[in-house]
């Protein structure tokens, strides 16, 4: 990867991408400066609420949606079809309802996160056993009770890879949201690197957000890994 990056900045120049080393030295110079944590602060408050959103909404609605078989089979082609639909395009309705600011990019990365996990959970518990749900149902157990004993453990290994996935879009759209409705935050630092033609600093913290979210994707991976082997 260095060295396609490092080739990469031997064919376009300067004017275009930094090279690995200037990267990394200008990051270091970001990492240490007050200013570029402020900045981090703003993207991780809204990354962490978004994704907590994205999470307790999507695990819910995919649970109660799989439990209930019918509603399931006429949801399902519906959120895929919502989820088609570029989420640039949401961006006036969003800056509408939610102004500039921590509302709206948490918006941005709810929109972003929230079906995926929905889905993954809903796939997950019409695979269940159906032997699993006819207990549940011949002890006569409520359906926060089925959800809590039943569903919940046996869906975990795809709760856990769709949380993977969810994490990933959840942060894309708060950078998108960042991009389009904040003056604060990682991605408003890389719009303005645009625009002022800072390419060492679009480098930089570009190459900062691929470290974390590599970095937590492994992590992501590992538990996912670690859920299926016991499950196994």
């Amino acid at each position: 990867m260095l060295g396609l990056w490092q080739g990469l900045h031997a064919y376009a120049g300067e004017a275009a991408i930094a090279s690995p080393l200037a990267a990394f030295r200008h990051l270091s110079g970001l990492l240490a400066s007050a200013g570029f944590w402020s900045h981090a602060g703003a993207t991780l408050t809204a990354f962490a609420g978004a994704l907590v959103i994205s999470a307790l909404l999507g695990i819910g609605l995919g649970l109660v949606l799989g439990l209930r078989r019918f509603a399931g089979e006429v949801a399902e082609p519906i959120l895929a079809g919502l989820y088609s639909i570029p989420k640039v395009t949401l961006y006036p309705v969003i800056l509408l309802v939610f102004g500039l600011g921590l509302g709206a990019k948490v918006a941005f990365g709810v929109i972003h996160g929230v079906i995926p996990i929905t889905l993954f959970t809903l796939t997950a518990v019409k695979g269940i056993n159906p032997v699993l749900i006819r207990t549940a149902r011949a002890m006569r157990l409520s359906q926060a009770a089925t959800i809590r004993t039943i569903l919940a453990p046996a869906v975990l290994p795809e709760i856990v890879t769709g949380l993977r996935v969810g994490f990933s879009l959840t942060l894309l759209g708060v950078l998108v949201g960042e991009m389009f409705a904040s003056q604060k935050g990682l991605g408003f630092l890389i719009v303005n690197g645009i625009s002022l033609h800072n390419v060492k600093q679009t480098t930089a913290v570009i190459l900062m957000l691929v470290i974390v979210a590599v970095a937590a994707n492994g992590v992501l991976l590992w538990l996912d890994r670690r859920f299926i082997h016991r499950a196994a």
